[in-house]
C-alpha cells in the first residue's frame, strides 16, 4: 500500500471522526424531537463528548490535529504535495478543511462543544436499566 493511499485513508478516517461529531448531534436533536430514545445511549453520547472536547482541547492548546500531521508525513513520503493532491484527497478535504483564520476554528470548537454538553445537560444519557432477576 503506498503512502499516497495510506494519506487518503487518514483524510477518510477524519472525515468519518467530523461526521460523527456532526451528525451525532444532529441525531441527538431529531432524536429529542421524534423522542428517539437510542440518542440517549449512555456510551454514545459519551464518546460525542469525548470527541468535540479532544478537537475543542486541541484548538484552545493550538495542537495540531495528529491525523493533520500523519496525512502531511505520508504525503510527503509519497512525494506529493501536502495538501491532499490525490482525487480522493481533494475531495474529502474540501468537506472538512476551509481556509479561515484560526481562531474562527476555535471559536466554532469551543461553540459546538458547549452546545454538545448542553444537549448532555437537556437530553441526558441514561444508563440501560437491567430487568431485576425473576426469584
Amino acid at each position: 500500500m503506498g503512502y499516497g493511499l495510506l494519506a487518503d485513508v487518514i483524510v477518510a478516517i477524519h472525515v468519518g471522526y467530523v461526521s460523527y461529531v456532526v451528525f451525532g448531534q444532529l441525531a441527538i436533536f431529531a432524536g429529542v424531537v421524534l423522542r428517539w430514545q437510542w440518542i440517549r445511549n449512555f456510551w454514545f453520547r459519551v464518546t460525542h463528548l469525548v470527541a468535540i472536547s479532544i478537537v475543542a482541547f486541541e484548538a484552545i492548546m493550538d495542537i495540531t490535529c495528529p491525523l493533520t500531521t500523519w496525512e502531511n508525513q505520508l504525503r510527503a513520503a509519497a512525494g506529493q504535495p501536502v495538501s491532499g493532491e490525490t482525487f480522493i484527497g481533494q475531495l474529502l478535504h474540501k468537506v472538512i478543511f476551509y481556509n479561515w483564520p484560526p481562531q474562527v476554528f476555535t471559536a466554532i470548537y469551543i461553540g459546538f462543544a458547549l452546545l454538545v454538553l448542553a444537549t448532555f445537560v437537556f437530553a441526558p444519557p441514561r444508563w440501560r436499566r437491567k430487568k431485576p432477576l425473576a426469584a
